[in-house]
């Protein structure tokens, strides 16, 4: 079993913002960035989480990413924005596309707001839920660099294009955010790292053929040209309905580059993404209590559902929350991921976050002391930021790697 290691989140939550800090982003971008990775983490989400600190280190230090940029406003008309990032951070566009699109659907009923020449933002769910808990509903896509092979070949020309909704409050939130594809690259990234084999009908080769090692994806995402693929959602050819999957990356690939004057993701080369955000007013509807009211009552009908075998009936969002609930103080992070946020952290000056548990690793689930790992006790409060990292009143054990 692969080794993981449950991180600290007050721990972390001062490497990551430390880390952004360095390379150039004021203190509370800086802290927003770290939160939005996370959050991924909490959630369960960590193919958006932590592991993606090295993709973004590599483009913040091969100037793709600008740590100083602001968006600013191309055009408006009426209900609808178009936003240049400016090479921007994906996140703190669409944090500035968040607001101005619920600033518009207060006065109009509706605000879209299209954002072009940007990054990566991370999970897309994050920005239709701020629309969400502020009594809105709201609609998120992106596309990103060309990893889809379209129905009938095996040439990847979309993105993995998500599309995230959100409406309602608390513990029945809907809260859908999926990719357009079969998974995200970053989950087969995930397998690749902890050597897992795909269980799925994922990705497929340069000949179309249906691959089950991360590696071999991997490696041909990575080549120019690529020589492997992401299934749109439904999987390869037809018969599992992976046209539709198709045609919903295509609606996403409309709302983003399209619409905004910009690349589609077949032209895309790592800069230059496109995201949209369209929010919705229910007030000519009875209003957001009321909607939530709605939302809260069908929540409830379909998890009442019989089971037909043997897992309950869940509504999106759920798993999410009891991951939050589950990762409220520690994140569980690849030994990989783990390594390369150190790396990075040492090459700025930074300590790396701190480790309190690991887990797979052989005997007693506590690992033996190797060139990379060093052990030593701490109390049950860590003190990084005051909050406790373990809730036993057994001593904590924590794992520095430096």
């Amino acid at each position: 079993m692969p080794r993981i290691f449950q991180v600290s989140v007050p721990s972390l939550r001062v490497t990551l913002s430390s880390i952004f800090r360095k390379q150039g982003f004021n203190s509370t971008d800086a802290l927003y960035l770290a939160g939005t990775l996370i959050d991924a983490d909490q959630r369960g989400i960590s193919s958006h989480g932590t592991q993606r600190m090295a993709m973004y280190d590599a483009k913040i230090r091969h100037r793709i990413i600008d740590p100083h940029a602001r968006p600013g406003i191309v055009r408006s008309k009426g209900a609808s924005l178009l936003i240049d990032a400016h090479a921007a951070m994906g996140q703190l566009a669409m944090r500035e596309a968040t607001n101005l699109a619920i600033g518009l659907a207060q006065s109009h009923g509706v605000g879209l707001v299209t954002v072009r020449n940007s990054n990566h933002f991370g999970t897309a769910g994050q920005y239709a839920r701020k629309a969400a808990d502020s009594g809105f509903i709201g609609i998120v896509s992106t596309n990103s660099n060309p990893i889809v092979a379209p129905t009938h070949t095996a040439v990847p020309a979309l993105g993995s294009d998500p599309i995230a909704v959100a409406a309602g409050y608390g513990d029945d939130q809907l809260d859908y955010d999926a990719a357009t594809s079969t998974v995200s690259l970053g989950k087969i990234e995930l397998h690749e790292k902890t050597g897992t084999p795909i269980d799925a009908d994922w990705a497929v080769d340069a000949r179309g053929t249906v691959s089950h090692d991360p590696a071999v994806i991997m490696d041909g995402i990575r080549s120019k040209p690529r020589r492997a693929a992401l299934t749109p959602l439904g999987g390869p050819g037809e018969n599992g309905g992976g046209y539709k999957g198709y045609g919903l990356g295509l609606a996403v690939e409309l709302l983003t580059g399209l619409l905004g004057d910009a690349p589609a993701s077949i032209d895309l080369k790592g800069t230059r993404i496109s995201h949209s955000i369209l929010v919705i007013s229910p007030e000519a509807y009875g209003g957001s209590d009321a909607l939530a009211a709605r939302v809260s009552q069908l929540a409830k009908r379909l998890r009442s559902l019989p089971s037909s075998d043997g897992h309950p009936v869940l509504f999106p969002g759920d798993k999410e929350r009891a991951a939050i609930a589950q990762h409220h103080d520690s994140v569980p992070i690849d030994d990989v991921t783990y390594r390369q946020v150190r790396d990075i952290a040492w090459g700025l000056d930074i300590d790396e976050p701190q480790i309190v548990r690991v887990e797979g690793a052989d005997g007693d689930g506590y690992p033996t002391t190797d060139s990379g790992i060093t052990i030593a006790n701490e109390t049950e409060d860590t003190g990084t930021t005051g909050d406790p990292t373990h809730h036993s009143s057994e001593t904590a054990t924590a794992w520095t790697t430096r």
